[in-house]
């Protein structure tokens, strides 16, 4: 299967659901994005890696690189290669001067680890084809709209509101969450769309 190369081009905090994050993977040299909702403590993790922060003591991931460093495992890549009932699967692919493994991890840990590491982030196309959202090239509104599940319930009332809208309301809020990068609220109106198909 052909790998997807994907980088980080957001952190979005939920503003309908209080503990809820949402970390947006782009198509490197693509339009596709892919929201994947995480953790406030795995959102916390990534921010302070992609702004280079330095902790006065190693947080969880910061000790899980030293501990790989100091074994000389290097990771070389990770690869979100599985998509069920709503939950991303990922794997970290180490290697060591005698061999290569491949650990299963949840994505938010992988993604934690990757901008730590700085090694490239994959996944492959029926992923990103069923969980995706394409963007328009000029004014990055969205064009195309696939459905994913969440992993978090929605927001009380969110799902009421959701099921006496029309298709074509449902489009035109997928449009306005967007632009707000509300992306958690977004991933629930596409399970909407989606029931309807």
């Amino acid at each position: 299967m052909k790998k997807i190369e994907l980088e980080i081009v957001a952190l979005s905090h939920s503003i309908t659901q209080t503990h809820s994050y949402a970390v947006v993977l782009g198509e490197v040299n693509g339009l596709r994005r892919l929201p994947i909702v995480i953790g406030g403590f795995e959102a916390q993790a990534i921010a302070v890696a992609l702004e280079r922060m330095q902790p006065s003591r190693p947080l969880t991931h910061d000790l899980m690189k030293n501990f790989m460093n100091a074994f000389n495992v290097e990771l070389q890549e990770i690869i979100i290669n599985d998509l069920q009932e709503g939950i991303f699967y990922s794997k970290l692919v180490c290697f060591t001067e005698h061999d290569t493994v491949e650990i299963d991890s949840r994505t938010s840990d992988a993604l934690a680890l990757a901008v730590r590491f700085g090694c490239p982030i994959y996944t492959y196309e029926h992923i990103i084809e069923s969980a995706g959202i394409l963007m328009d090239d000029t004014s990055g509104k969205k064009k195309k709209a696939e459905a994913v599940g969440v992993e978090e319930p929605a927001a009380s009332g969110t799902t009421e509101d959701l099921s006496n809208m029309s298709l074509e309301e449902l489009q035109n809020l997928l449009n306005e969450v967007l632009e707000h990068e509300d992306y958690i609220r977004a991933i629930a109106i596409r399970d909407e769309i989606n029931k309807r198909k």
